[in-house]
């Protein structure tokens, strides 16, 4: 696959090294000119060509466009068919409608190859790095049973129930890891027996699977790390397996609900349940947790029900031996008018952790199951496990429900309505850790305009975000009382040495003048502003930079005159918005920059989110990132006034934890 980028306007192409390999080009020859490239079509499709491009520029985009390409190889002067598919660049691009990037796509080696493939008599398949298959041959599908549609994207050990032993994918991860070819036998329901072999690369495993030249004898069976595997009873190898990574996954976990998703994730295949639930103890009542499974209405009569009720769900829970009903009438027996719904049998496991009833755990089977003697004793050493985690992870929502709430209390929930000027601020906490940080911002009015502040105290701790309201006051307190910019951050940088804190705060700040059309602004070791002018065009404020707050009682911050044009956009933010490990700060402004510049928004709100939409959507974020967006000189439409909500909560995590906090307001 070769790939491309042609300016309409000019032209021009930039290729790389395979797409001139397609067209049989030097690399260092090619000359970038389109009719260069064209020559190496067939005739018939050069005008077929340039007719992609005034679709994509049209349409925005081209699929699946044939062309006919000259065959180096072939000395007769042959063609072979290739594959143009192109788009044009999304909208925000500064010149629409004259850009095409995209691929040229040589099939014809692999289609080659596979057709070779087929005509094998051995299974042949591909899995990708995370196991899943992407290609098996028709000798495989054949083998394996299967069809194409039931395997592909899939896991053999989840499709096939007699490969769903344990052991299969641990050859596999062991290949993987070790990048060495492993091998095993597996018996294919009732007497098949086939010979697997994983060779590793790095993208992937190749597969190859061929029926055994005879049945193994029963010394190589029990001698194979993989043999039959009952449907209805996973092999004690398997078991042992999923409770070792029940136990390592469950060191991961840090919240309830994380807690209770690994649970069931790892114990239901382990034991073939269908049905899981965890109820816990609330003021004397147990409550509902967690449920999995297809049967609603599973233990809904244990719902809210005393400790001391005469339930199986609660008597294993006082009594802290676990209860294990292998069916109805046993059941039925022990505890009489109880409601069974459509499960078979049951495990009733105590959660308890340091001596203290946390809650049950209950597994349901749709059949009959009988529970072994190593069944019992591994669901009883899980439920310890279990408990212990569910233990720490209500601790820790405890612990973050009150960190959470100090933040949204200490950050603005209104920012304030100033003549002349839109306001709007977000606020997304890190995806670690306690999710508290000491970023903050802030707009104050004042007789002559407003002042805007944005500031990032170091670290994520309730200390962190405690120094912060302090500093958030500090700066109120100096404002009110007149300072200059340079005089009000030297004063703050005092108030933070003498708070004793042994943090360290960076700030930027500035005295806004809406009506002169220009500010004062000052910066204490904090990245630099960005100023959005009307014509579109984009720069960082070169300001003097002075220490940042908490090193030197005598520090001194020069404040520099900025002009402001009706209609130009300020942009404060913190350093979680524009840093990336191993990437220089530098580079991540001017991306935020360009991302200002050329971002097309119907109202403030609007830009804040498509600024915060890449940050928003990243699954980790070790900084927190606030932004504060001001625009100037605007006249006022009351017709278009925001109807977003002062604050906006989102859940942006996985573990659904505290999203961004999102603050915009207009004059009204």
């Amino acid at each position: 696959m070769g790939l491309f980028d042609w300016d309409l306007g000019s032209d021009t192409l930039k290729v790389d090294n395979a797409l001139c390999a397609i067209f049989g080009l030097d690399p260092d020859a090619f000359d970038g000119r389109i009719e260069t490239l064209t020559a190496c079509l067939h005739p018939g499709d050069r005008a077929a060509f340039r007719a992609c491009a005034r679709e994509a520029a049209g349409e925005g985009q081209i699929t699946a466009r044939r062309m006919r390409v000259r065959d180096r190889s072939d000395d007769g002067g042959g063609y072979r068919t290739v594959e143009l598919w192109g788009r044009a660049p999304e909208a925000d691009d500064p010149r629409p409608g004259t850009q095409l990037v995209g691929a040229v796509v040589d099939a014809q080696a692999g289609t080659a190859a596979v057709a070779a493939v087929e005509r094998l008599r051995d299974g042949l398949f591909s899995l990708a790095p995370d196991g899943r298959v992407t290609y098996a041959n028709r000798s495989a599908l054949h083998l394996l049973d299967v069809s194409t549609d039931e395997v592909l994207g899939e896991f053999l050990w989840d499709v096939l129930p007699w490969l769903s032993d344990p052991g299969v994918e641990y050859r596999h991860r062991s290949a993987m890891i070790s990048q060495t070819p492993s091998s095993f036998l597996a018996c294919r329901p009732p007497d098949q027996w086939l010979a697997f072999s994983l060779h590793p690369r790095a993208d992937g495993v190749t597969g190859w699977v061929v029926p055994a030249t005879s049945a193994p004898s029963a010394a190589a069976v029990s001698a194979s790390p993989i043999t039959a595997v009952p449907a209805a009873a996973p092999a004690r190898l398997g078991v042992m397996y999923h409770v070792l990574q029940l136990s390592s996954a469950l060191t991961e976990a840090v919240t309830t609900r994380q807690v209770c998703e690994v649970v069931s994730d790892q114990l239901l295949p382990a034991f073939g349940g269908q049905q899981m639930a965890i109820y816990v103890v609330r003021s004397g009542t147990m409550q509902l947790l967690h449920h999995t499974g297809r049967h609603e209405e599973f233990l809904d009569w244990l719902e809210g029900v005393p400790l001391h009720a005469r339930l199986p769900g609660t008597e294993t829970l006082t009594s802290g031996a676990p209860l294990f009903i292998e069916s109805q009438q046993d059941l039925a027996r022990g505890y009489p008018g109880i409601p069974m719904g459509q499960v078979s049998s049951w495990a009733y496991l105590p959660l308890i952790a340091s001596g203290r009833p946390v809650g049950t755990c209950v597994l349901g089977f749709d059949e009959i199951h009988h529970f072994t003697e190593k069944d019992r004793g591994v669901l009883t050493a899980l439920a310890g496990l279990i408990a212990q985690a569910l233990e720490r992870a209500r601790l820790y929502d405890s612990e973050f429900a009150v960190a959470h709430g100090l933040q949204q209390a200490l950050l603005p929930h209104r920012l304030p309505t100033v003549p002349g000027i839109r306001a709007v601020a977000r606020y997304l906490p890190a995806t670690s850790g306690m999710d508290i940080g000491g970023d903050w911002y802030d707009v104050i009015p004042t007789d002559s305009g407003a002042r805007l502040v944005i500031g990032d105290v170091e670290g994520h701790s309730i200390a962190a975000a405690a120094t912060m309201a302090q500093l958030r006051s500090a700066v109120r307190a100096f404002a009110a009382a007149g300072h200059t910019p340079g005089d009000m951050m030297a004063g703050v940088n005092r108030t933070l040495i003498d708070l004793d804190s042994n943090l360290l705060a960076s700030c930027c700040y500035i005295h806004l003048e809406p009506r002169g059309r220009h500010a004062y602004a000052v910066t204490a070791g904090h990245p630099p502003p960005l100023l959005r002018r009307p014509d579109g065009t984009t720069d960082a404020l070169d300001l003097e930079v002075g220490p940042v707050l908490g090193v030197d009682h005598a520090s001194a911050y020069a404040q520099t005159r900025v002009a402001l044009p009706p209609g130009s956009i300020l942009a404060l933010y913190t350093d979680g918005l524009v840093e990336e490990p191993g990437t220089d700060i530098d580079v991540g402004i001017d991306r935020l920059r360009a991302s200002l510049a050329h971002a097309r928004a119907g109202s403030l709100d609007e830009l804040a989110d498509r600024i915060l939409h890449n940050a928003r959507g990243s699954p980790y974020r070790a900084d927190d990132i606030a932004l504060l967006l001001t625009e100037h000189g605007a006249v006022h439409d009351p017709r278009h006034t925001s109807r977003r909500p002062w604050v906006d909560r989102y859940d942006d995590s996985a573990a659904g934890r505290g999203g961004p906090t999102g603050q915009g307001g207009e004059p009204g």
